[in-house]
């Protein structure tokens, strides 16, 4: 943790040396801004200063950068690649995109494991959660407040406009800079060193971080969070929960080392959110699950899933309850009290035939106890009624490699890799299968697959080019692998401008 605080001071000390800072960088982004006192209802006063933009940056470079920084990050990032969350935080923050306007590519969110707060968006409608928000946040409101922040950073298009405001310098070197500052958020150990060499390159100011900008995020968020059916309260909620911790912490929470929180910014952000209609929010039972889960199975040391949380759902709403009685089974799972833990969680599945969290738990409980097959009998059951569910596909698929069945497990990540390509779970799964029926080119190409999507191109072009070797000479299944040798080779060839500068 120390190491970590070092690097963390090291990279706020470089920030802050750059005159300024870029908006799309968003750590802690989430909500630093003031919001102006106005009426939801009423036209909004504050400055209109568009998303415009083009003439730098294209929504079509915008979505190549992006795609490019993610597969950077999945390669640098502890990132959390669970199905049940995933599918969570980008069902959650999609609910609050089709609130926003302005919206110009498609929206994907991502779970950093991470014990600190924070938060950031970049280029291509991507947004990236620490872990520990979800310890922090008091209900699904103040999640959601710091997810509905961010796609406003996004449809106002504010890494763009920065860049257009760059106009002397070269676009492409000061996005490979702003490219080594998120890694290096992301994972400090990782990135510091591409930072260092990047901004070398590259002149101070080329980040600008304005007022203006986060004014109309927060502007622009707070009423993306209450069209969306959120609390608006939970905005300014949350803000108050960051400013304890930096009141009474050694160390501030990360997003306050690079922004810090006037008390002004606080108190105009309740101003406004009292002039909005009250609502009365319950979280949801896959917010619960959520939170417990990743408590449970990620968290760590202070950021673990607590008694004391237990304890208090214990005594709340049905809805915590359930989620009280999850959260022992997974203590008891992660404890490898197998029989106890599947004693927890059986009642809830004869409640709920249809649970996800409760069967991917069930599944892994079973699996841990070497009872593949009969993970295997459950899925299938649940797969009658839902069997287009990823998650499911995704879990049935693992039984089956577990249980001896590569053939099954094959048949259904062939489908599933179709429709979800940029999942490396389901690569990852088919490479295994692959192995275990003996079809190397297959195996081949399924971890070239895995690669790619780590950014690692150079080794994922080498593995298809040996699977290519393995199959008969102008078969399909060359011409297939040759295919994608080239398609790897030009991405190669359009992402080397980000690695060169």
């Amino acid at each position: 943790m120390q190491k970590f605080n070092q690097v963390s001071s090291a990279l706020f000390c470089v920030i802050r040396q750059l005159k300024k800072m870029a908006p799309g960088l968003s750590a802690g982004a989430v909500m630093l801004s003031g919001m102006a006192s106005v009426d939801a209802r009423l036209q909004d006063q504050l400055p209109d200063i568009g998303t415009t933009a083009g003439a730098t940056l294209s929504i079509g470079q915008e979505l190549e950068m992006g795609d490019f920084y993610v597969r950077q990050m999945r390669a640098r990032a502890t990132l959390i690649h669970d199905p049940l969350l995933t599918e969570y935080i980008n069902k959650l923050g999609n609910k609050l995109a089709a609130q926003a306007s302005s919206v110009r590519t498609p929206f994907h969110f991502y779970l950093l494991r991470h014990d600190d707060i924070n938060a950031y968006a970049f280029f291509g409608g991507n947004v990236v959660l620490y872990s520990a928000l979800f310890g922090y946040a008091q209900n699904e409101s103040e999640l959601a407040s710091v997810l509905a922040h961010e796609i406003s950073h996004v449809t106002q298009r504010h890494l763009a406009r920065a860049m257009e405001e760059q106009q002397k310098n070269a676009p492409f070197a000061w996005a490979m800079a702003l490219g080594s500052v998120l890694l290096t958020m992301a994972n400090p150990q990782a990135g510091i060193a591409a930072l260092s060499a990047t901004l070398a390159g590259v002149r101070q100011g080329v980040i600008i971080f304005t007022q203006l900008n986060e004014q109309e995020a927060d502007r622009i968020g707070i009423q993306v969070l209450q069209r969306a059916g959120f609390d608006p309260q939970a905005m300014p909620g949350f803000m108050q929960i960051l400013a304890d911790q930096a009141r009474y912490a050694d160390k501030p929470p990360e997003m306050l080392l690079t922004h810090p929180l006037p008390a002004s910014r606080l108190a105009d952000m309740r101003n406004r959110a009292a002039q909005m209609a009250a609502q009365s929010v319950h979280s949801s039972q896959d917010y619960l699950f959520a939170k417990i889960r990743i408590l449970g199975m990620y968290g760590s040391g202070e950021r673990a899933l607590s008694q004391h949380l237990l304890d208090s759902y214990r005594l709340g709403s049905a809805r915590q309850q359930l989620a009280a009685k999850y959260g022992v089974a997974i203590l008891l799972y992660r404890e490898k009290k197998y029989a106890q833990a599947l004693a927890a969680v059986q009642p809830m599945l004869e409640q709920d035939k249809n649970n996800l969290w409760v069967l991917d738990l069930i599944t892994d409980i079973l699996l841990a106890q070497n009872r593949p097959q009969l993970a295997v009998i459950r899925l299938q059951k649940a797969m009658v009624t839902t069997s287009n569910q990823p998650i499911l596909q995704l879990n049935l698929a693992n039984a089956y490699v577990k249980a001896g069945q590569p053939a099954s497990a094959s048949k259904l990540l062939y489908r599933y890799t179709f429709s979800h390509p940029d999942d490396p779970n389901g690569w990852d799964l088919l490479a295994e299968a692959s192995a275990a029926l003996g079809l190397r080119d297959e195996e081949l190409s399924a971890r070239a697959e895995s690669l790619a999507l780590r950014c690692q191109l150079d080794q994922a072009i080498q593995l298809l080019s040996d699977a290519s070797l393995l199959v008969a000479v102008s078969s399909l299944k060359q011409a297939r692998y040759d295919a994608r040798i080239d398609q790897l080779r030009q991405l190669r060839q359009r992402y080397q401008k980000y690695l060169t500068g």
